[in-house]
């Protein structure tokens, strides 16, 4: 670090009641990696949106390269050399890459664009930082990692020279990771700095030179990245000591659960061909691939929502039912993948989310009309069981967080009611939180689980779900949440659930996974126990190379 190319002095912004960021200050260096971490809702998208000009703060002052950044002005922090690679990538696909990097650079009013000047700066700056690229493809024709150089060279074509980098791994291959190490370092040899934002310790540690920490909005942890482990680095995000999940000892493999046999969904490259797959009582089987290989269709389904096109499904030896409210009836619990545009109703109160897959079930419903007594008392279980925070049964569940969504979703899909104690609570119009284990079926279901809270007790009387198919499960969630909704699903399959667990995070899929499969291009590999795998063989799976015949 030759000087400071980046200065925030006392940040300050609020909304609301809320202190998002409370009076941070932070440099960064020319040459330079700092990692900023923190949970969900620790204050570090506030951060960055004040340092790129989308929120303006209440208090302090941002300098780069010694100027003063003039606050809530994005064109101003492009011009100071301020860029930033989005998670979720932001490119045309039916443009090509030339034009891709051109948008926006050029002035409204010049009546045409100058692309032969436009191809060789682009030339120009991939080979300087040894991204390579073709100006002339397609944007849909790119792999994931082929567009992530697309949007860096976006950024570095429009003279950026801090880069800002958020959860720049989170769908790459592993060989694609590693390619994207290459170019940072080649990047902060040539003098850029990067801010680099990343929920995978392991890889913050390798590619940071120094580590800043946000928890409840205030800067709480400085490091260089040579004297922090992961562990500290995990206890300074959530204020607490963090057990990572793991499976113990060898699964209880029960009979199988479901069965795919050469099955086809759908067209295109989200699609399956001739996929087959056994999923057993006790065990988890982890899917690993880059989004968009056929994990949605595989997702969906299992699901009920996308039919099958050729082959055949069972489910405990008959055919799979089609309808998904038969297939929740039939003990099949699902976690989808956006939990915001597909797990919950953000308007609708956390207690009609809980109760949504089974309102038309004995426990929620008589003759037509919602029995909300009944519902209610099942949410209040799921929150305390699965220590949803943030909003009670009757607040709206766009109240909660990402992590607490997330486990009013879990809690939703593995805490089946039961119809007995449900009765039971229906019938006592009367009953308070405090007296719902008057209840002769109340009293059994505390009794058999008495070290739980009375509302959880009820709730978790009902028969366990047979199949679990958690889609992305820890998507976007810090590691506090990571951790809890992991070893929910391990305690799952430790009852002897099959859990189908689809995740693009690697690390998840081999400390989770009994069996792991891979998906490319719709096809799906074999299935073989965890240790027959390595990350480097996984890695060339999801790339297509070696993927090998199908089957169970």
């Amino acid at each position: 670090m030759t000087g400071i190319v980046l200065k925030l002095s006392h940040i300050s912004k609020r909304f609301g009641a809320v202190l998002a960021n409370d009076d941070i200050s932070l440099q960064l260096g020319s040459g330079e990696v700092l990692a900023l971490l923190g949970e969900n809702g620790a204050g570090k998208s506030t951060l960055v949106s004040i340092l790129f000009g989308h929120y303006t703060a209440d208090a302090g002052q941002i300098e780069v390269f010694g100027q003063a950044l003039p606050p809530g002005d994005p064109h101003a922090a492009l011009a100071a050399g301020i860029g930033m690679v989005h998670q979720h990538f932001t490119l045309a696909e039916n443009l090509s890459v030339l034009n891709n990097v051109m948008m926006g650079s050029e002035p409204l009013w010049q009546p045409f664009t100058r692309q032969r000047q436009a191809r060789d700066k682009l030339l120009a700056v991939a080979q300087r930082f040894g991204l390579q690229v073709d100006p002339k493809a397609l944007v849909a024709n790119l792999s994931v990692g082929e567009r992530q150089r697309v949007e860096i060279l976006k950024a570095l074509y429009r003279g950026a020279r801090i880069l800002i980098l958020d959860e720049p791994t989170a769908v790459l291959t592993p060989q694609e990771s590693e390619d994207l190490f290459r170019v940072l370092a080649e990047m902060v040899a040539q003098g850029l700095s990067i801010i680099f934002i990343s929920h995978k310790l392991a890889e913050v540690l390798r590619v940071s030179n120094r580590i800043a920490v946000l928890r409840n909005g205030a800067l709480v942890f400085e490091s260089a990245a040579i004297h922090a482990t992961q562990a500290e680095l995990a206890q300074q995000m959530v204020g607490r000591a963090i057990e990572q999940p793991r499976r113990r000892g060898a699964p209880q493999v029960g009979a199988p659960v479901c069965v795919l046999r050469k099955v086809g969904a759908g067209h295109g490259r989200d699609s399956l061909r001739h996929a087959s797959l056994t999923l057993n009582a006790g065990e988890i089987v982890a899917i690993a691939g880059v989004s968009g290989n056929g994990q949605v269709a595989l997702a969906e389904l299992l699901c009920g929502i996308r039919k099958v096109s050729a082959g055949q499904v069972e489910f405990l030896g008959q055919a799979l039912p089609e309808k998904p409210a038969q297939l929740v009836a039939a003990g099949v619990a699902r976690i989808p993948e956006d939990r915001q545009g597909l797990g919950v109703i953000g308007d609708l109160p956390v207690w009609e989310n809980a109760a949504s897959e089974r309102l038309r079930s004995p426990a929620f419903s008589r003759s037509g009309w919602v029995r909300g007594d009944a519902a209610r008392a099942f949410a209040s279980g799921v929150i305390d069981a699965f220590d949803v925070r943030g909003a009670g049964p009757l607040s709206p569940a766009r109240a909660l967080s990402g992590g607490n969504m997330q486990k009013l979703i879990l809690g939703r899909a593995l805490m089946q009611p039961a119809s007995a104690a449900i009765e039971s609570i229906a019938q006592d119009k009367q009953s308070s939180p405090a007296s719902l284990t008057e209840t002769k079926a109340g009293r059994q279901a505390v009794s058999a689980n008495s070290g739980m809270d009375r509302h959880a007790a009820l709730a978790m009387t009902g028969p366990a779900p047979r199949l679990i198919v958690a889609h992305q499960p820890t998507w976007g969630l810090d590691i506090g949440a990571v951790s809890y909704v992991q070893a929910q699903l391990i305690a799952a399959r430790d009852a002897g659930a099959a859990v189908l667990l689809i995740s693009d995070d690697l690390d998840e899929v081999m400390t989770l996974g009994d069996r792991i499969a891979v998906m490319h291009a719709g096809e799906l590999s074999a299935a073989r126990a965890a240790a027959e795998w390595s990350r480097e063989s996984i890695g060339l799976a999801m790339a297509g190379v070696g993927l090998g015949a199908t089957q169970a």
